[in-house]
C-alpha cells in the first residue's frame, strides 16, 4: 500500500480511499436453513472445500463508491492525469 491510486471509475480522486480488509471463514452450512453447521480450520478443509485465495484487501473509492482489487487502483494511479 506504498503506491499512489487513482480510482478508474471517477478517475479524478487520488485521495480518498477505504480499504477493506478481507478475513475469510471456511464453513460447512445446511442447505435448507442456512445455518453453520461448522466452522473449519485450514488444515481441517475436506477434499471438496478449496481454501481461500483470493486478494487480502479491496479498495472502495470513498468518492463514487466503486470497490475493486488494490492492483486496479495501482494501475490507474500510475498513469498521469
Amino acid at each position: 500500500m506504498s503506491s499512489p491510486y487513482r480510482c478508474p471509475n471517477c478517475q479524478t480522486n487520488r485521495t480518498r480511499f477505504n480499504i477493506i480488509k478481507q478475513e475469510a471463514r471456511s464453513v460447512k452450512m445446511d442447505p435448507l436453513t442456512g445455518d453453520i453447521l461448522e466452522e473449519l480450520s485450514d488444515d481441517r478443509l475436506t477434499p471438496f472445500h478449496q481454501p481461500y485465495n483470493g486478494p487480502d484487501y479491496r479498495i472502495q473509492c470513498a468518492v463514487c463508491g466503486l470497490i475493486e482489487d488494490e492492483r486496479t487502483f495501482i494501475k490507474f494511479g500510475e498513469k498521469p492525469l
